[in-house]
C-alpha cells in the first residue's frame, strides 16, 4: 500500500516535468554513470583494438564502428566521457569556488576591495575565454588536469560578477542588518546570510558553464593541448578522425554528437534552474 502511494507520487511529479527537461536529466544521469563505470556499458577496451577490424562501419558488433587502429568507437566515447566530464567538472568547481569567494568579498565589503577585484574581473572578461584558456595551458603544460585548470581560471570572472551582483542586492536587506544588530560577526553574516542567497544564480550559471567547459576542454583536446593519445577524450577523438571524414565519418560524428548532446542537456537544465530561481 505504501509502495503504491510512493509510486503514484513519483509518477505525478514526473508528469509535471517537461519532456525535454526530463530527457536532459536522464541523459546527464546516464553520462554520470558512464563516467564512474564505463566498463558497465561495453566490454571493449578504450585503448586496445584489433588491427584486422580497423575502420569498420557501425553495426551490431561495433555500434559506433571502429577507428583506424581497430578500436571500438562506442568504448572510446564511453571511456572518453570519464576524462572529458571529469575535466569539465574540475574546471567549473575551480571557477565557482574562486569566483564565488571573490564576488562575495567584492559585493559584501565594497570600497577599495570591490574596485580592485572588479577591475581585475573586467580585464579578464575582456579577453576571449578560449584564448585565455589556451594561453594558460601553454604556461602550465599539456594534459587533462592542466587543461581543466586553465578553463576553470578563465571562468572565475563570470562567477565573480554574478555573485557580486547578488551580494550587493542582499547586503542591504533587513535580515542582514538584523544579524549585525544581534552581534554577528562580518564573517558570520557573509557565511550564514549573504552567501546562501547568492547560490541560486551561481548554481544556474555553474550548470551552464559546465556545458561551455566541455566545449573548451574538447577544443583544447582537438588542438592537442589536452589528454595525450592513446587515452580517449572527445576532442582528441574528433581530431584523430578528421583525416578519415571521407571514408569513416563515424570517427568524428559520434564524439562530436556526444559533445553536442551533453552541452544541450546542460543548457536545458540550466534554463530550468534559472527559471525557478
Amino acid at each position: 500500500m505504501m509502495s503504491a502511494r510512493i509510486a503514484t507520487r513519483i509518477a505525478a511529479r514526473l508528469d509535471d516535468i517537461p519532456p525535454g527537461l526530463l530527457l536532459a536529466w536522464l541523459f546527464v544521469a546516464m553520462l554520470a554513470l558512464m563516467t564512474v563505470w564505463p566498463s558497465g556499458f561495453t566490454h571493449y577496451s578504450g585503448i586496445r583494438g584489433a588491427a584486422a577490424e580497423h575502420l569498420q562501419a557501425p553495426g551490431h558488433r561495433h555500434w559506433f564502428g571502429t577507428d583506424q587502429l581497430g578500436r571500438d568507437m562506442f568504448a572510446r566515447v564511453a571511456y572518453g566521457a570519464t576524462n572529458t566530464l571529469r575535466a569539465a567538472l574540475l574546471a567549473v568547481s575551480i571557477g565557482l569556488t574562486v569566483g564565488a569567494i571573490l564576488g562575495l568579498l567584492a559585493g559584501a565589503t565594497g570600497g577599495r576591495a570591490d574596485s580592485l577585484i572588479m577591475a581585475g574581473v573586467d580585464i579578464v572578461l575582456s579577453i576571449p575565454e578560449l584564448l585565455l584558456s589556451l594561453s594558460i595551458v601553454i604556461l602550465l603544460g599539456f594534459g587533462t588536469v592542466h587543461a581543466a585548470i586553465s578553463v576553470g581560471i578563465a571562468q572565475i570572472a563570470g562567477f565573480a560578477r554574478i555573485v557580486r551582483g547578488d551580494a550587493l542586492r542582499v547586503r542591504n536587506s533587513e535580515f542582514v542588518e538584523a544579524a549585525y544588530g544581534c552581534g554577528s560577526s562580518h564573517a558570520g553574516v557573509l557565511w550564514r546570510h549573504i552567501l546562501p542567497n547568492c547560490l541560486s544564480s551561481a548554481a544556474s550559471l555553474a550548470v551552464l558553464r559546465f556545458s561551455t567547459a566541455i566545449l573548451s576542454i574538447a577544443t583544447l583536446g582537438f588542438l592537442g593541448y589536452g589528454t595525450p593519445p592513446p587515452t580517449p577524450e572527445w576532442g582528441l577523438m574528433i581530431a584523430e578522425g578528421r583525416n578519415y571524414l571521407a571514408t569513416a565519418w563515424w570517427m568524428t560524428s559520434f564524439p562530436g554528437l556526444a559533445v553536442l548532446c551533453v552541452s544541450l542537456a546542460a543548457y536545458r537544465i540550466s534554463h530550468a534552474i534559472g527559471t525557478r530561481a
